[in-house]
């Protein structure tokens, strides 16, 4: 391989290199990966189309919904293509973007759930200033800067992974580019690189996820004093989003906050993360939400309604 590397091209060797096994990963990922699109758009476009969605709780879940989207689109047509390709060959400027996209979206869903567990908060334990403190203006600004801090994150991760200088081996032991397998290709001491991923994306995922989980404690103390209906319906929103944390965050800190080691389970482990949870977020948020699937269904009805009257 060149030492410039601007000229690399990398080759990926994917979930498996059993021919069989490639059609099966080419045909489950494929399955997952539609179910995400028509999933996360439906929420897109049932909470863009109804008026009865217009907390701020259904806005944030748009956007979760969109960074979903588009974190498994940064990942999945790869991987489907690559699961029928002879060689699996990514060069150097899409691996870098691979890499951008991936960190990108991802960050962006990790700050969306923080927002989403902030306005629970703010619904449940104050409940008499929501509609001040967590105004349209207020909402909008909050994400402007999950945007920007994602947008920091990720050009971090970059600049790592420019940093990187390969002439060795050019065979990636994963499905996709991220630093962790780049790591391991350097021809270069790394550890100072793998202590700065370990830093930015593992410090991310923990202390969010410790953020999370005391929010939702005190979300939960909190309710002692509403109402049963009122325990009941925060107590179905609230489950909804720890599940969700928990997919999210578990394969997270699993994937970057450790040595650069490798273990059997890491490519699974990092399909729940990329392929897996966004798929299951939609399903999680219609079935558990009522005002979701009552607004899909007069969506649909209004469509069908209005097709057929044509």
């Amino acid at each position: 391989m060149q030492q410039n590397s601007t000229g690399t091209e990398f080759i990926l060797l994917g979930l498996t290199q059993d021919p069989e096994r490639q059609k099966m990963v080419f045909v489950i990922i494929f399955i997952f990966y539609v179910g995400t699109l028509v999933g996360n758009l439906l929420i897109i476009v049932t909470i863009k189309s109804s008026r009865t969605l217009g907390s701020p709780m259904y806005f944030f879940l748009f956007y979760l919904s969109l960074a979903d989207t588009c974190f498994s689109t940064s990942i999945a047509p790869r991987l489907i293509v690559d699961a029928l390709s002879a060689k699996k060959i990514i060069s150097y400027s899409e691996c870098m973007t691979q890499v951008f996209a991936l960190h990108f979206f991802g960050c962006m869903e990790v700050f969306v759930l923080i927002l989403m567990a902030m306005d629970r908060y703010v619904a449940i334990c104050k409940p008499l200033n929501y509609l001040t403190i967590m105004s349209q203006q207020v909402c909008v600004i909050l994400i402007v800067l999950a945007w920007i801090g994602s947008f920091i994150h990720s050009m971090a991760q970059i600049i790592l992974a420019l940093r990187l200088h390969f002439c060795g081996p050019n065979l990636i032991d994963h499905y996709c580019c991220d630093l962790q397998p780049l790591l391991k290709l350097a021809c270069m001491d790394t550890y100072v690189i793998n202590l700065l991923l370990v830093t930015n994306s593992g410090a991310i995922c923990l202390s969010t996820l410790v953020i999370l989980m005391i929010s939702y404690i005190v979300i939960l103390h909190s309710l002692r004093n509403h109402s049963a209906e009122g325990r009941k319906k925060a107590l179905s929103t609230c489950t909804s989003h720890v599940i969700v944390v928990v997919l999210t965050f578990g394969p997270c800190i699993f994937i970057y906050t450790r040595p650069p080691t490798t273990f059997p389970v890491d490519k699974m482990v990092e399909v729940v993360y990329t392929i897996v949870t966004p798929f299951l977020n939609p399903i999680i948020y219609t079935l558990r939400n009522g005002e979701v699937k009552n607004a899909m269904r007069k969506l649909w009805h209004v469509k069908i309604t209005s097709e057929s009257k044509r």
